[in-house]
């Protein structure tokens, strides 16, 4: 039994030296990068900051295009929402430009982006101070569903609603539930679906301007798992195999020399000869009396 356990904390201690040798590995490989583009690349204000005087709008600047359908939404303290509807606005050279990645032949290649193509979202009022949340909802060019939230604390003075504004109450329109859950299309025109921009014509452009394709390459997202389950057991079985043989056990290629098999008695040499009976060792034979 003890030897058993030895052999097993052997096995054991092999694998995890193996595991954590091969997660080293894959830690000090560039992580795998997410394929969908039109992502978030800043916003006016920036999620994090503290705002204080009352702003008209909330810009949120994407890698590209907007879809006519994207949902925006500006929820306050108490939870209620302050949007007032939305618009495309004037394209800016990003700052800092954003890398994403396309999926191109099993192969992540890196794009970088200099143009940010805002949503700018109008607040009606601003009825308290403290938290704000800026959410959106999209579907980017190659299908993948853009989602997210910019997050402010507002700071600045209390102001009133509009004359006859109600707080919005609408959804994502049903056509655009439809493209981010990957099910058949919904009639654009359904009750309940939020309206599109002022003088939106059409999708999101497929490829905005600004986007400049990287060199190189990544490794598939699959490759990391499948060596480190190969590796683990290939040393799980290569260890097994080396078992040691438990204690104690005969072997049968020992055995003593000159002793037949079956036998508990040593076999003589050949050309001994056999004592007689009364004979002294190395001496002659006793005669009797004369």
């Amino acid at each position: 039994m003890r030897s058993r356990l030895v052999t097993v904390r052997h096995v054991l201690s092999r694998a995890l030296a193996a595991l954590a040798a091969t997660l080293v590995v894959f830690l000090l490989l560039p992580a795998a990068p997410a394929s969908a583009h039109g992502q978030l690349a800043t916003s006016a204000p920036l999620t994090g900051t503290v705002v204080r005087e009352p702003l008209a709008q909330v810009a949120l600047y994407f890698t590209e295009k907007p879809a006519s359908n994207a949902h925006f939404t500006v929820t306050g303290p108490n939870g209620s929402r302050v949007d007032n509807g939305w618009s495309y606005g004037e394209p800016k050279r990003l700052d800092k430009p954003v890398q994403e990645y396309f999926m191109v032949n099993g192969v992540f290649e890196p794009r970088l982006y200099h143009t940010g193509f805002p949503a700018m979202v109008s607040v009606a009022h601003w009825p308290a101070k403290g938290r704000y949340t800026a959410s959106y909802l999209s579907v980017a060019s190659d299908g993948e569903a853009v989602r997210g939230s910019v997050t402010f604390d507002y700071q600045g003075s209390i102001t009133a609603a509009p004359a006859g504004w109600t707080a919005p109450t609408d959804g994502p329109a049903p056509a655009l539930l439809a493209q981010v859950e990957g099910t058949p299309s919904a009639s654009p025109g359904a009750a309940g679906a939020s309206p599109g921009p002022a003088g939106a014509s059409g999708a999101a452009a497929s490829e905005p301007a600004g986007a400049t394709t990287g060199q190189g390459g990544g490794l598939p997202p699959w490759l990391v798992p499948a060596v480190i389950v190969a590796v683990v057991a290939v040393v799980v079985l290569v260890a097994a195999r080396r078992r040691p043989a438990p204690r104690g056990a005969a072997n049968p290629a020992r055995r003593p020399a000159g002793r037949a098999r079956g036998s508990a008695v040593p076999a003589r040499k050949p050309g001994t000869a056999t004592r007689k009976p009364g004979n002294r060792a190395g001496g002659p034979a006793r005669r009797g009396r004369r």
